[in-house]
């Protein structure tokens, strides 16, 4: 994890899944998007009125009941797998050890009567755990349990195939849900959980093939804990890890204590759409040190004002920015949907700041300022071969540094009007930069090299947007600024076919 961390001259409604129908993951060669043209974006209000479940219990279905402690987890251990518990109304608890938790059997189902609550009263650490895959949970209220950090609740274990429906996942510590492969989480309500609503991560492997479908993903980070341990990069609306394929599509993603979405440390492969991301403390979204997006059709608005102001009241120059693109580009040689990161069709309105693409020249495989330790990009699967003198010559001076390339910004509309942020300064910014390299003292890309790279040499490019309000550029480092005619003039020719009216955003 890294959000910024070197400045240019240092060394160190009920819910209807009314989704617009998917049209392909890269826009259609050759096409141009309408310039602004506002995404029709539904809103997942699920949490204020979660949908009921079944009334009575489904034929053959094993019943569980409030009245008596631990009869979940009991019914559970004594029945066959591909079993379908119905929780009655009422308030469910699990025995008072810390560790007593639901262990469900491959192809177990869960599903909770209208008022069904599993309650882990502040003693118990995990709700449902283990290995079984292909487990289903639905219409069940799970709340109240007290999982260590970056730890979950639902699903602890990151097992494979999990379907989680018309939950609502609350008031939990750590995070209310961990992911595995193939995992579907729909409809539902994760909020105000003390670190994540969900950390997808999977200790043991990747995770492929994940889709967050039409949930509203509010209030988490109850903690603050990256105010408790400083750059841990450990919070989130979501936070994913290593995922290859994910589909975050039509979600409601707001009011988070910091960032909305972070993809974090190689990642791949992610269609992002028809969201709104909206009031989120820090970004809306940070891709890093990750692989081939699209993200497209999104509203977003009112983001990082908190982060944003509280740097800016510092001092720092550093263009914070509510899509945040750190280390993270297409990759033609990583096989995905898509060969870059497309941004599109998005409506960003009254955010602090824009869009940031951002690369550490000192974070690189095997340096001492690659805060993702231990990890390597997908091109390079030995971190030791990132050494002096072969870094320095291809292929490896290239593939072992994640880096910011081939993004495409296009077709988007960027409204700001100051009044209503609240500021008169740094909140206004596009950015594009890196800063100068200097360690450790055998890299290959000290100096301007990686700026430079970042700016003018790795197809990068914005086109045909509409920006509304008093909108500055910054290239290369945080200390070039620039208006509208010098970012689309030479050397930087950016933003071709773009319309910029001042006036109009405030």
């Amino acid at each position: 994890m890294e959000i910024k961390r070197q400045h240019w001259a240092l060394a160190a409604v009920p819910l209807t899944l009314a989704l617009l129908a998917a049209t392909g993951c890269e826009s259609t060669p050759g096409a141009r998007a309408m310039p602004g043209a506002a995404p029709s974006t539904p809103v997942a209000r699920v949490c204020a009125k979660p949908a009921a479940g079944p009334a009575k219990a489904l034929a053959g279905a094993v019943t569980v009941d409030p009245a008596v402690v631990g009869d979940l987890a009991a019914k559970t251990k004594s029945s066959p797998p591909n079993t379908t518990f119905w929780l009655r109304p009422g308030k469910h608890r699990l025995d008072p050890d810390r560790y007593a938790q639901v262990i469900p059997k491959e192809g177990n189902r869960y599903l909770g009567a209208p008022g069904a609550v599993l309650d882990g009263q502040k003693k118990n650490q995990y709700a449902f755990g283990g290995t079984a895959r292909n487990v289903t949970i639905r219409y069940l209220t799970v709340q109240r349990f007290v999982a260590p950090p970056d730890e979950g609740v639902v699903n602890h274990d990151s097992a494979d195939g999990w379907v989680i429906e018309h939950a609502t996942i609350q008031n939990n510590s750590g995070a209310g849900l961990m992911a595995g492969a193939r995992q579907q989480v729909r409809a539902s309500c994760l909020r105000d959980n003390g670190q994540y609503g969900m950390n997808a991560y999977k200790p043991n492997g990747r995770i492929t093939g994940l889709v967050v479908e039409g949930n509203e993903i509010v209030g988490n980070n109850t903690g603050d804990w990256e105010r408790r341990r400083e750059g841990c990069g450990c919070t989130g609306g979501i936070k994913f890890w290593a995922v290859n394929g994910a589909d975050v599509r039509g979600n409601w993603v707001h009011d988070n204590r910091g960032t909305g979405l972070w993809a974090d440390t190689n990642n791949n492969d992610f269609r992002i759409e028809n969201n709104v991301l909206e009031a989120n403390d820090g970004a809306a979204l940070i891709y890093e040190t990750s692989y081939n997006a699209v993200i497209r059709n999104n509203t977003i608005r009112r983001n990082n004002w908190v982060q944003g102001r509280r740097e800016a009241d510092r001092g720092d120059s550093f263009p914070y920015a509510t899509i945040y693109l750190s280390e993270s580009g297409g990759e033609p040689r990583i096989r995905a949907r898509t060969n870059k990161i497309e941004i599109y069709r998005n409506v960003l309105e009254n955010n602090w700041s824009g869009i940031t693409l951002w690369e550490n020249a000192d974070r690189f495989c095997n340096s001492p300022a690659n805060t993702s330790s231990g990890d390597c990009t997908l091109l390079v699967r030995d971190t030791d071969r990132c050494a002096k003198p072969a870094i320095a010559t291809a292929p490896l001076y290239a593939d072992c540094r994640w880096k910011t390339q081939r993004v495409d910004i296009h077709g988007n509309r960027f409204v700001l009007d100051k009044s209503v942020v609240d500021c008169t300064v740094k909140c206004d910014r596009m950015a594009v930069l890196a800063n100068y390299g200097t360690y450790p003292d055998w890299s290959p890309y000290q100096g301007q090299r990686v700026a430079e790279a970042i700016t003018s040499k790795q197809h990068n490019r914005w086109h045909d947007n509409v920006y509304l309000g008093p909108w500055k550029f910054v290239a290369h480092d945080p200390s070039r600024i620039l208006n509208s005619g010098q970012w689309q003039g030479a050397p930087y020719q950016q933003d071709a076919g773009s319309t910029f009216r001042a006036g109009d955003g405030g």
